[in-house]
């Protein structure tokens, strides 16, 4: 992959994060930190300032270059320097899978406004048609009501449950594993 994506929907800009953004993405850190807590692995102190970020960045830009992830920031496009939330396809992976697994976090402040579904909608396109990615995994901790609604809404399907699936804020969390497939996927050209 080359071309950093900038993604828009009606309402919304999905973009990689330049060095530009740091100070929007500490402030959405920082004013949600307690509201994304504990739906996320535990942050070092170093996670909210300015050279944690910078490393991160680049880390970012590499995983995109390499294949490897696409890490999205989510901009409202009439507030395009406020970060609003993050979406991501994480291990990217080709060979017999070619597919993905979908992260997302959003501010507590634009929680049921539809911008998750909308973004979702967006990078799920940009997965299946320009990445021609044949399967996207996301999961939830069973008591993530809302997390169950938007992937509802995105068509994803239940798969079963994960017992003590990932480390969230500081225990070992069960997870609902869901998936959607893209019907449309081709072999690439050798």
């Amino acid at each position: 992959m080359t071309r950093r994506p900038e993604l828009k929907t009606q309402r919304l800009i999905l973009r990689l994060g330049t060095n530009d953004d740091i100070a929007a993405i500490l402030h959405y850190y920082r004013v949600n930190r307690a509201y994304l807590e504990p739906f996320e692995p535990q942050r070092p102190e170093s996670f909210y300032t300015r050279d944690f970020w910078k490393n991160v960045l680049a880390s970012r830009a590499t995983d995109f270059h390499t294949g490897y992830a696409v890490k999205l920031l989510m901009f409202l496009q009439a507030e395009p320097g406020q970060v609003i939330g993050t979406i991501n396809l994480n291990t990217l992976v080709r060979g017999a899978l070619h597919g993905a697994t979908l992260g997302y976090g959003l501010s507590a402040q634009h929680q049921g406004q539809g911008y998750m579904t909308e973004a979702g909608q967006r990078l799920i396109a940009y997965a299946f048609d320009d990445l021609n990615l044949h399967r996207l995994m996301a999961n939830y901790m069973p008591h993530n009501q809302r997390s169950a609604n938007v992937l509802k809404r995105l068509g994803f399907a239940i798969e079963g449950i994960a017992r003590d699936y990932l480390f969230i804020n500081g225990q070992w969390q069960d997870h609902v594993l869901t998936s959607l497939v893209n019907p449309s996927w081709q072999m690439p050209e050798p």
